[in-house]
């Protein structure tokens, strides 16, 4: 896989296999990353967290474009270090990112000391974990004010999308294919 824009522009990671495990593809997250500048996202300075990580694309993609730091959340040891190894290739510095190979609920579970500007959350298809984890978010304040909060999940899935997100301001729902995008902003 080819990272879509910024300093590592055309420079590929490495992507595991595997049940469950989908890596986003250049053209959802060109899509994606198109959305979120369209909303006055700024790269410098900002905090990522990427939640339910699986290939971590869409973090190294947020430092590759000048975020600070990425905290990645990944169940999955052999994908941790994957982004890991990514990481080290791209010759990202230490002091730019956190990698926790955690079960996604018990690593929110506690309380934020320093929120974040933008959140990504991209739960495994069809084990509803998506409203759980946002509640663990918005419980924990790891949605810094005004931050995003971008949502990944399968294309038809039932929920309504303002409920799901107290707090939250619905800036987009787009389908692409079987990826279903959200954005939200917390409000302030």
């Amino acid at each position: 896989m080819r990272i879509t824009g910024g300093s590592f522009r055309g420079r590929r990671i490495a992507t595991g296999e595997g049940p469950g495990y989908r890596p986003a593809t250049g053209k959802v997250r060109e899509a994606l990353f198109s959305m979120l500048a369209a909303r006055g996202l700024v790269f410098a300075d900002l905090r990522v967290l990427d939640v339910f990580a699986g290939s971590g694309s869409l973090g190294i993609e947020c430092l590759s474009r000048g975020a600070v730091f990425c905290r990645f959340i990944e169940k999955s040891r052999a994908a941790a270090g994957l982004i890991r190894e990514n990481l080290r290739e791209l010759g990202v510095g230490r002091k730019r990112f956190a990698v926790s190979a955690e079960d996604a609920g018990k690593a929110l579970a506690g309380s934020c000391r320093e929120p974040f500007g933008l959140v990504f959350v991209d739960p495994p298809y069809g084990q509803g974990l998506l409203a759980p984890t946002l509640a663990r978010l918005r419980a924990g304040g790891w949605l810094a004010q005004g931050g995003l909060l971008v949502a990944e999940v399968e294309a038809g899935l039932e929920f309504d999308a303002q409920s799901v997100a107290p707090g939250l301001e619905l800036l987009a729902d787009r389908d692409y294919g079987q990826t279903r995008i959200l954005v939200w902003r917390r409000e302030q």
